[in-house]
This record gives structure tokens, C-alpha cells and sequence, in this order.
């Protein structure tokens, strides 16, 4: 009973890492009126379809919070035993907030509906956007504190951990400066959307390999569990 939850855990991370992206590009692509270069992704939370992106938000974030719990399993003492399920449940925590909390239209979406003044946000803009920040921080300050734990054992999964974690927030924040820019008329269309889906895309891209990687080396029967009485590269220190 214990390896099937603890498969159960791990491998929701897995989900939430295909499922989320997926249906943000799915969906971006046949939206009417919405371009995935232009729009960021929580504008699919507005207008046309929006119930579809915040299912997806809040599913997403229940099944990362159940990764969080399945890593806080295998991470028993050391380094990242608490932090990184901790960051993960913030990440999660803020998608599932951001899929509740919708954002403001911005633009030019959705169609007909104007976006406030510039640099204003409503309330529930700034809850999103708080959310939101909280989901990339999380995503971001997780990957690196793993890759410590990781690079114990494997220098290459340090190094890629690593850059994942430096690229969700490169990404994240490249997407509002090129946002900013366009609400101000210096670039348009600037590729605000394209971004921060690239940022959410290398987010989900390392919870799903280190989803893969941690069921294989720890689930009793895959391909790389270790041998009684020795430890895997998570489990190590």
C-alpha cells in the first residue's frame, strides 16, 4: 500500500507536468481572438472557455501539491528534506489561486473588453498576479535547492535542475518586461505570452523529469531502484 501512494504521489507530478501545458497550447491555439506570442496564459482564464484554464489551473495545482507530499516522502533528512516540498506547495498553491482569482483583461483580450487604465489592476488582478508570482518563485527557488540534493550523486542533474531554475524565472520575467513594454505602445505585439509560456513549459518540463527520474530510482520494481540497504541520489546525505 505504501509504494502505490508513494507512486500515486510522484506520479501526479508527472500529470500535472503534461497535463498543464497542454491544455494552456490546446487551448491558446484554438481560442478565438487569443495569440499565443501576444497573450500570456492567464489570460485563458478570461472570456471564451476561461471555466476550461481554471480547471486546469486548480487540477494542476492539487496534483503538484500531491508531488510535494510524495518528494517530502523520499526526501527523509538532508538537504531540501523540507524545503523543496515546502516551495513546490507554494508553487502549487499560487496555480491553484490563479485559476480561481481571474486576471484582468489586458491586451486586447478578451475581445470587447477593455483593460483598465494603464498601470491600474483591480483587486482581483493583484491577487492574480501575486499568484502568479508565487507559482514561478516556487517553481524556480525549488529546482535550485534540489539540484543540490541531486548533484550528490549526479553533476548532470545539478546542472539541469539548476538551469531549469534559472530559466522559469529568466523566462517569467522577460515576460513582463516585454508586457510592460507593450502596454506602453514601445513594442507591439512583443512577445509577452510566448515567454511566459516557455517559462511554465520549463517548469513543468523538469517536474516531470525529476518526477520520472525519482519513480524510477525509489519505486520498488523500476528499472533503477538500488539495491537493499543503499541509497539513491535523492536519498543520499
Amino acid at each position: 500500500m505504501a509504494t502505490r501512494t508513494l507512486t500515486a504521489l510522484l506520479g501526479s507530478g508527472v500529470a500535472a507536468g503534461v497535463l498543464v501545458p497542454v491544455l494552456l497550447w490546446a487551448d491558446g491555439a484554438t481560442r478565438p481572438g487569443y495569440s499565443l506570442w501576444h497573450h500570456g496564459a492567464s489570460q485563458l482564464g478570461t472570456g471564451e472557455r476561461a471555466w476550461l484554464q481554471t480547471a486546469n489551473f486548480v487540477l494542476g495545482g492539487l496534483l503538484l501539491l500531491a508531488f510535494a507530499a510524495g518528494l517530502r516522502r523520499i526526501l527523509r533528512g538532508g538537504r531540501g528534506a523540507t524545503r523543496v516540498p515546502a516551495l513546490l506547495a507554494t508553487a502549487a498553491t499560487g496555480m491553484i489561486v490563479a485559476g480561481l482569482v481571474p486576471t484582468d483583461p489586458a491586451l486586447g483580450y478578451p475581445p470587447g473588453q477593455p483593460a483598465p487604465a494603464t498601470g491600474a489592476l483591480t483587486t482581483s488582478g493583484l491577487i492574480h498576479q501575486a499568484a502568479g508570482f508565487a507559482l514561478f518563485a516556487g517553481l524556480s527557488a525549488a529546482a535550485f535547492v534540489l539540484a543540490r540534493r541531486l548533484g550528490q550523486q549526479s553533476r548532470a542533474w545539478a546542472v539541469y535542475s539548476r538551469l531549469s531554475g534559472a530559466l522559469i524565472i529568466a523566462f517569467a520575467f522577460a515576460a513582463g518586461i516585454a508586457y510592460r513594454l507593450d502596454v506602453l505602445g514601445v513594442w507591439r505585439p512583443a512577445p509577452a505570452g510566448l515567454l511566459e509560456h516557455l517559462s511554465l513549459l520549463t517548469g513543468f518540463g523538469w517536474i516531470i523529469a525529476v518526477g520520472v527520474h525519482l519513480l524510477r530510482s525509489h519505486v520498488p520494481g523500476g528499472p533503477n531502484t538500488p539495491p537493499a540497504g543503499t541509497q539513491g541520489p535523492a536519498q543520499a546525505g
